[in-house]
Formats: structure tokens, C-alpha cells, sequence
């Protein structure tokens, strides 16, 4: 017991090393702060910036925070891209090299390297990395329309390693900083606080946008409004799916704690999130809502589940408007399963199937539907990516890297699910890993309409779950 608790113990902060870098920083900021009047807004993001990694140079944990806060909105347009003309230069991204920077300057400090976990290494990172590079040889071929309309932010070889490989795999990065924080921290618990707030952030951005707007609910149910979250940068799927996920790690927690406070605040969280979860009509976060309920029910149930969830489906119907009840069962009166798909079957998977057998084992590299063959003739329709995650991977890595995401996948699974029952845990933190599986579940699922197996943002909660579970597993002391 005293290896555990001093293990356990929080991580004393380092008194004097990071004052020469805080220094500096502060001189930078200063200079930032002088550039306002030139750089404006731009000057002013890297002035919060930098102050912020200050706090993160005094404990990275607070850098760790602040990535749960920002990741769910990076996605945003609102959220700038570049800084003073520097594409990459970012808050999200000066947030976390100062993070990598303290958590490395402290872990050498107490000769406690940072944590990357093999499966994930060999069985993801790896993979992707060699997609990549299988990948940026095709960049020249891509269809010139995506250029022209905007839709990628990269002309060169160089541009495209960036946008494809090295900003998704922050992700993960971000993750392991956050299970690393979970790792020193006194009571682990506590990060599911900020976790709810981010979904405050995300979910009072979406809906002040619709409501700045003035356009009608009803309008949005449309399915020629799926790009009306564009001007956000965003679209309404993956707004869904981010939501749905979330959902899944709040609704969890909510049922495992015994914190009045905490369990009020996540029903109040869980009411704004499931109200845009809704503004997004997108059936895909639908299914995904009531997939997460139904296997609460199922991992729950008794007397008191059972008619909570009759209660909450009754109230629902009771609320929910025509316009909801046709989006969900949108092309279901046809029987025209492509009208189902949203024309997914007729227009893009039947045209790629084709290109499988190119390079069956490998694939062609990531992206690889921009520079397909039916994307150059123009027999399917113009879009990035082929709308079915494990389509993607089969296209961009083969037979074997898809074998390997699904094997990390896998991986994450059994290290949720042995947490999840975990006695030994506070109910929160049990709550949370319960969560995760469905939201993991939800995630497969979910993947046949859309999304990526690789990282991206609107997977950020599931990611912010792995990364706590590694930060879990890593507090265990040593035999």
C-alpha cells in the first residue's frame, strides 16, 4: 500500500527550471502584444496563446485541460487555422507543444518519460504513417473541383503530409497528455468536469448559430441542408456523431455517480447536448442516440431503468415535431434503399468498389478517393471521402491496415471494458469507461454512414476516453 500511494500521490511542481523559458515567453508575449495593432486578431490568438503556456509550463496538466476544452471545436471555422500568415500556428496547436514541452522538461526532471503505448504505435500510428507515404505520390492527380471549392487547404506534397497525416495524429498526442495528467493527478475523476463543459462549448456554438441565423427548425431536417453548418466549418453528421458519443460518457456517469452537484450538472448538460444533437438532423447521430440508450438499458437494467427509459422515450415523442419523424424514416416509404443511403450506394460505394482490387493489401494511400478513377471520369459524386469509415480504410490501406485499426480498436475495447467493472475505481470513473464502450459501439456502427477509423474530431470524446483509460491503467504501481 505505500508503493501505491505514494505512486498515487500528486506530482510535486518543479520550483525553478521553467522560469528561464516562462521569461521568455513573456518577452514573446509582450511582442505579440505590440504586433496587435498590426496583426490585430491574429496577434492577440498567439498573446492568449502563449499566456496559456504559461500556466502549462507551471503544470501540464492545465495544458491538458485546456486540449479537452478546445479539441471538439478545432474543427471549427471560428477557430483560425493559421496565425500571422504561419499555416499550422494555431491556439490548439501552441497549447500543445507547450504541453509536450512541460510534460517532457518534468518527466526528465523525475526521470519519468512520457507513455506511448505499443498497440498504439504498431497498431495505428504505423499504418497510417505508411498511407501517407503511399498516399502523397497521388497528390498532382487530385480532382482540381476540391481546390476550387475550398474543400482542402493543401496544393504540394508537403501541404498534404500535414492536412492528412501529422494534424490528425495530434489527436492521439492530445490523449496520451491527458492520460498522462490522469496518470499525476490526486483525484482522476475530476477531468470529467471539463469534458462536460466542452460539450457546453460546441453545443452553445452550434445553437447560437442557428438561432443568429433565424432560420427554422423544420428547414434544417431538409436533406439539402446538410451543408448548413458550413459557414462553422463543420456538418451536421459529424456534429451528430461528436454529440452522440459524448452522450454516451455523460449518461453513464450520470446513472454511476452519487454527487448531487455532479449529477445535477450532467442532466442539465445532457439536455442542452441532446437539443443540439437534434439542430443537427442527422440520422446517424439519431441511431447513435438511441443505440447508447438502448444498451444503457440493456448493461442497466431494472425496474427503475426500464421506466425511466418509458418515461423519456413517451416525453420525447410527446415533444418531438413532424419534421423529426420524417428525417429519421426518410426514403423508408420508397423501400429504394439508395434513397436510404442519402444516394451513398448508387453514387459513391458501388463506383469505388472497383478500386479495391487496385492494391487490395495496401491500398492506394490516404485520401485515395480523391484521385480514384471514377472520381476523374465523373461517374460518382464529387466528394473526399468514400462516406464508410471501413470503406475508407480498405481504399487507403488495404486489407492489412484495415486488419490493424480494427485490432487497435479491439485493444481499446477489452482496456474499456476491464476499467468499466473495476471496484477498485470511483463510480464516476466506472461510469466514464461504461460510457465509452457504447460509445465505442456507437462509433462502429455509426462508421457505415460515414466518419474515419482514423483520428479526427468528431471522435474526440471516444479519444479523450482512451486517453483516460491509459492514464488509469498507467496508475497501477508496479509488483
Amino acid at each position: 500500500m505505500t508503493a501505491a500511494s505514494s505512486y498515487l500521490r500528486p506530482e510535486s511542481p518543479s520550483r525553478y527550471v521553467w522560469l528561464p523559458v516562462a521569461v521568455g515567453l513573456v518577452a514573446f508575449a509582450a511582442a505579440c502584444g505590440f504586433a496587435l495593432a498590426v496583426g490585430e486578431l491574429d496577434a492577440l490568438y498567439v498573446t492568449l496563446s502563449l499566456l496559456a503556456c504559461l500556466a502549462v509550463l507551471y503544470d501540464f496538466r492545465i495544458g491538458a485541460v485546456l486540449l479537452v476544452l478546445l479539441l471538439p471545436i478545432s474543427g471549427s471555422s471560428l477557430f483560425p487555422r493559421s496565425l500571422l500568415g504561419f499555416t499550422g500556428l494555431n491556439p490548439l496547436n501552441l497549447v500543445l507543444v507547450g504541453t509536450v514541452a512541460s510534460f517532457l522538461l518534468r518527466g526528465r526532471l523525475q526521470r519519468a518519460g512520457p507513455f506511448v503505448p505499443r498497440p498504439l504505435v504498431w497498431l495505428y500510428v504505423v499504418p497510417i504513417l505508411i498511407g501517407g507515404a503511399l498516399g502523397v505520390r497521388h497528390v498532382e492527380a487530385i480532382l482540381p473541383t476540391f481546390y476550387e471549392e475550398e474543400l482542402l487547404h493543401f496544393t504540394s506534397a508537403a501541404g498534404y503530409l500535414r492536412d492528412m497525416v501529422a494534424k490528425p495524429l495530434l489527436i492521439p498526442v492530445a490523449a496520451l497528455l491527458l492520460g498522462a495528467a490522469v496518470a499525476r493527478a490526486y483525484k482522476p475523476e475530476r477531468f470529467i468536469v471539463p469534458i462536460a463543459l466542452s460539450v457546453w462549448v460546441i453545443a452553445c456554438l452550434q445553437i447560437g448559430f442557428v438561432l443568429a441565423s433565424g432560420v427554422a427548425f423544420g428547414t434544417l431536417a431538409a436533406t439539402d441542408a446538410r451543408e448548413f453548418f458550413t459557414a462553422l466549418g463543420l456538418h451536421a453528421n459529424d456534429l451528430g456523431r461528436l454529440y452522440a458519443i459524448a452522450y454516451a460518457l455523460l449518461l453513464f456517469i450520470w446513472w454511476e455517480t452519487r454527487r448531487p452537484g455532479l449529477k445535477t450538472f450532467l442532466f442539465v448538460t445532457m439536455g442542452l447536448l441532446a437539443f443540439a444533437l437534434v439542430l443537427t438532423f442527422s440520422r446517424a447521430a439519431f441511431l447513435g442516440f438511441f443505440l447508447v440508450s438502448g444498451l444503457f438499458l440493456l448493461w442497466k437494467f431494472n425496474l427503475k431503468t426500464l421506466s425511466l427509459a418509458v418515461f423519456a422515450g413517451a416525453f420525447a415523442a410527446a415533444l418531438a415535431p413532424g419534421y423529426v419523424y420524417r428525417r429519421i424514416t426518410m426514403g423508408f416509404a420508397s423501400g429504394d434503399m439508395d434513397e436510404v443511403s442519402a444516394g451513398r450506394i448508387e453514387g459513391i460505394w458501388n463506383p469505388l468498389a472497383p478500386e479495391i482490387w487496385k492494391s487490395p493489401l495496401w491500398g492506394d494511400g490516404l485520401g485515395s478517393t480523391m484521385w480514384a478513377y471514377p472520381m476523374q471520369i465523373g461517374s460518382m459524386l464529387p466528394v473526399t471521402h468514400p462516406h464508410n469509415a471501413y470503406l475508407e480504410a480498405l481504399l487507403d490501406m488495404g486489407l492489412i491496415g484495415l486488419v490493424l485499426l480494427l485490432a487497435y480498436y479491439v485493444h481499446v475495447w477489452k482496456g474499456l471494458r476491464s476499467l468499466a467493472s473495476n471496484a477498485y475505481l470511483s463510480p464516476e470513473l466506472r461510469g466514464l469507461f461504461q460510457g465509452a464502450c457504447a460509445g465505442l459501439a456507437c462509433f462502429a456502427v455509426t462508421g457505415m454512414a460515414g466518419s474515419s477509423l482514423r483520428p479526427d474530431a468528431e471522435a474526440a470524446y471516444l479519444w479523450m476516453a482512451i486517453g483516460m483509460m491509459y492514464g488509469v491503467l498507467a496508475r497501477r504501481p508496479e509488483a
